[in-house]
């Protein structure tokens, strides 16, 4: 993406925000999580710690500028390798934190704040703000697709070089390897072995070796966004009921169009289980929902009004007990478009979708 390309799609962005100002009335908009920052800088990173929601900067969005709130030790790298031309920098010492704040509270005067992580009586992101994020543009999608193929071709990398005598541990090493070698911060990595795989929905990684079988989950982000996708390995026969979850994941896939609810996915994943006679699979285990630049932006629920768009993302995790199905979806025109598909992976056609099989290896 050129600086000039970079540059347009934050002009368009901070246009939306001070459109919010100009109908909210407030003096700025203060966005603290890493999460927004990227979305604002068109991809920037402000995470050092990359445990933590917010990181190193905050962007001030007032209707005159767009101003990097940071201290001393940020502002050169931020200055050259992540945020693009349209913003001024206001620093200052790190020991004085209470500088920042000052300066956005005598900015404001006596009008309100808002921010995605409001203190000091700021007041929260409007809902109309909050929904506009999920619809990614052009360059977003872009950079999107890139993000996926190279998340899922790190997957494909490790779980073909992965041996039964590995470590959890190993595995999810592993995957955490091949994803920063591709630039991409490994968000979050899960692994599974033949014993923990039916036992946890979320196995985080431990020392017993994988044995006969093993999964391994991505939440793999860069510039901002995540891709998130799961793959089983099987060193023999995999199982064989994974088409059973395979038509819950299509009834549920195939609900996601423009003008339906995440809640009507919801119902749909619901009654798909219902059909496959695990009912109570449903509330072992969240189905996923829209993502971008949170690994989870909305959790679909029995109850989660939010109208679906083109140009939204989404990662449903329909599960049995040790079996799982995820990938990252575009919606666009044509339908969902699956960016964390990879050609050199197994997979099956399921109603006109090629979905991921066990890997099967020696």
């Amino acid at each position: 993406m050129s600086g000039l390309e970079r540059a347009a799609e934050v002009a368009d962005k901070l246009a939306v925000l001070r459109e919010c100002l100009e109908r909210s009335g407030a003096a700025a908009i203060c966005l603290r999580g890493s999460d927004w920052f990227a979305w604002v800088t068109a991809g920037g990173s402000s995470a050092v710690l990359h445990t933590m929601e917010t990181g190193v900067a905050e962007v001030l969005v007032t209707r005159e500028e767009a101003v990097v709130l940071t201290d001393e030790i940020e502002v050169a790298r931020l200055r050259e390798e992540e945020v693009p031309a349209g913003f001024t920098f206001h620093v200052t010492p790190w020991a004085q934190v209470e500088l920042r704040e000052r300066y956005v509270l005598g900015l404001a005067g006596e009008r309100p704040v808002l921010s995605d992580r409001p203190r000091n009586g700021e007041q929260p992101l409007p809902t109309s703000l909050l929904k506009r994020r999920l619809v990614l543009n052009d360059a977003e999608q872009a950079r999107y697709r890139l993000l996926g193929r190279e998340a899922a071709e790190a997957m494909t990398e490790v779980m073909h070089a992965a041996r039964p005598e590995w470590t959890e541990y190993q595995l999810a090493g592993a995957g955490a390897a091949a994803l920063w070698r591709r630039g991409i911060h490994p968000a979050l990595v899960l692994a599974a072995g033949e014993r923990r795989l039916p036992l946890y929905r979320h196995p985080t990684p431990s020392h017993e070796p994988i044995g006969a079988r093993a999964m391994l989950v991505f939440c793999a982000r860069r510039h901002g966004l995540y891709a998130n996708l799961t793959r089983f390995v099987s060193f023999g026969p995999a199982p064989q009921d994974q088409r059973a979850l395979m038509e819950v994941e299509a009834t549920g896939l195939a609900t996601v169009t423009p003008g339906k609810s995440l809640s009507a996915v919801y119902h749909s994943f619901d009654a798909a289980y219902k059909h496959a006679d695990r009912q109570d699979a449903i509330n072992e285990h969240h189905q996923g929902g829209i993502t971008g630049y949170l690994a989870r932006e909305i959790v679909a629920t029995a109850s989660t009004a939010t109208e679906l768009e083109e140009g939204m993302a989404f990662a449903f995790n329909p599960s049995f007990d040790g079996l799982k199905i995820e990938d990252t979806f575009l919606l666009g025109p044509q339908g969902l478009e699956n960016i964390t598909l990879d050609p050199q992976w197994p997979a099956v056609t399921v109603h006109g979708r090629q979905r991921p099989l066990w890997l099967e290896t020696n």
